[in-house]
């Protein structure tokens, strides 16, 4: 008799999201002379992507993305120093939560609410993986 092994099947496919939807904080931010005299609101947007193989556990918070520490880092690095570009704000924030070893990937959207005039925003979106 012959015995016949079969293989464990993956049952379930899926993705772990942690999101940041409509984080609304005063800050310097802008290349103009009053943007850097005054604090303009801005929008912060995150959608972002852990490894899905690590099952979060609440006695390791390594196992998991932390959305109160993420508000918290960019709250304190947008008081710490003044930007000039959106851009450079996104790339210090990727910088962040890819401290996260589980992170994947990131979507971040930054929108200035008040610039422009007959506009609800301006800004700008940027998605960044993790290579692997």
């Amino acid at each position: 008799m012959k015995l016949i092994k079969f293989k464990n099947k993956i049952r379930y496919k899926y993705t772990r999201k942690v999101i940041i939807k409509n984080f609304i904080i005063n800050i310097f931010i802008g290349l103009h002379d009053f943007e850097k005299k005054k604090k303009q609101r801005v929008r912060f947007n995150l959608e972002i992507i852990s490894d899905e193989n690590i099952k979060p556990n609440s006695i390791n918070l390594k196992s998991i993305v932390n959305y109160e520490d993420i508000i918290n880092k960019i709250t304190y690095i947008t008081n710490k120093k003044h930007f000039e570009l959106l851009e450079d704000l996104a790339e210090e924030i990727f910088d962040i939560i890819f401290n996260y070893k589980i992170v994947k990937k990131i979507k971040i959207k930054i929108e200035k609410l008040d610039i422009i005039r007959n506009t609800e925003s301006v800004g700008v979106e940027i998605i960044k993986k993790r290579n692997e």
